[in-house]
Formats: structure tokens, C-alpha cells, sequence
């Protein structure tokens, strides 16, 4: 007897896209590769354990299909293509997006395995367990993954120079 998974699979669009956009940092091409995954989930249905972490099975079934098909045609959104960020203050905004801009290249640098990682456990807020379960590896490589990225993206923000406004405090 299959299951319907096409409720689950409506439910888990957001985090799918979400987890998509991390792999592949383009609108587009994140909307392709979740359209191809919810493809091949619904062609594998019947594949799918009732009672098992859907979204889990999805992640793992987007990110196969990302490392079959789009892992050569990785790109970069630039921060013009963000939707326009909060703020009153011409400063604070700036200061943000630089901010961002520094984080998500920071994020983008860094091995494949170590972004996944970071973003199902830190950007979708999974647990460990399920993350582990997407990625198929132990929690303990997700733990050491999740640790070295976590290193390697404060780093490299520390490693930024702070922004400076002409004539606000600079010196030579």
C-alpha cells in the first residue's frame, strides 16, 4: 500500500527551498532543484517509510540530485538580488549588508559538507539526529562538521576589516 506523500511534501517546500537556495545560492536554480526533487520523491514514493523524517529523506534526495546535476554550475546571488533589508538608519543598513555580504561568503567558502550542515542545523533548525539522517552520515561527523564551520565562518568574519565611513574616526 503506498502513502500519499504529496501533503508532506507541500509542507516541506520552504525548507526544501531553503536548503536548495544553500546549495546552489541562485533563485533559480534552487527552484529547478526542488522541482527535480519533488519529482523523483514522487516517482519513489512508494520508497518513503511512513513514520521516518520526511523532510529528512527529501533533504537527502535534493542534495543527490544537486550533486548529480548542478555541483558544476555553482554560483553566487549578489547582495543587490536580496530582498531590501530593515532599517532607518542609512549606516546601520550599509553596515548590515556588508555584514551579510561577509557572512555569506564566508558560508560560500566553505566545503560542501560543512554548508550543508550548517544550514540544516542552523538556518532550518534541525536536530542533529535528522540532520544526520538527510546527509546519511553519524551524528558525530555532523557534530565535527557543524563545529569546524561554525569555526571557519567566525573566523573568517573576524578577518574582516570593519567598516570605515570617511572622515568617522580614520586616521593616518
Amino acid at each position: 500500500m503506498s502513502v500519499d506523500i504529496r501533503p508532506l511534501l507541500i509542507r516541506a517546500l520552504p525548507k526544501l527551498r531553503a536548503f536548495a537556495w544553500s546549495l546552489t545560492r541562485s533563485r533559480e536554480a534552487a527552484d529547478d532543484l526542488v522541482q527535480g526533487a519533488c519529482e523523483r520523491a514522487l516517482a519513489a514514493s512508494a520508497s518513503w517509510q511512513p513514520g521516518t523524517n520526511f523532510e529528512g529523506w527529501m533533504c537527502r534526495i535534493l542534495r543527490n540530485l544537486w550533486i548529480d546535476a548542478f555541483r558544476a554550475r555553482r554560483s553566487e546571488t549578489p547582495i543587490e538580488d536580496w530582498p531590501d533589508l530593515p532599517g532607518q538608519d542609512g549606516r546601520a543598513t550599509t553596515e548590515a549588508r556588508l555584514t551579510l555580504q561577509a557572512t555569506q561568503a564566508a558560508i560560500a567558502a566553505l566545503p560542501e559538507e560543512q554548508r550543508s550542515v550548517l544550514v540544516l542545523v542552523c538556518v532550518e533548525e534541525m536536530s542533529y539526529r535528522d540532520t544526520a539522517e538527510a546527509l546519511d552520515i553519524p551524528v558525530g561527523t555532523v557534530m565535527s562538521r557543524l563545529a569546524r564551520a561554525r569555526a571557519a565562518v567566525a573566523a573568517a568574519l573576524h578577518a574582516t576589516p570593519e567598516p570605515r565611513s570617511a572622515g568617522m574616526g580614520a586616521r593616518r
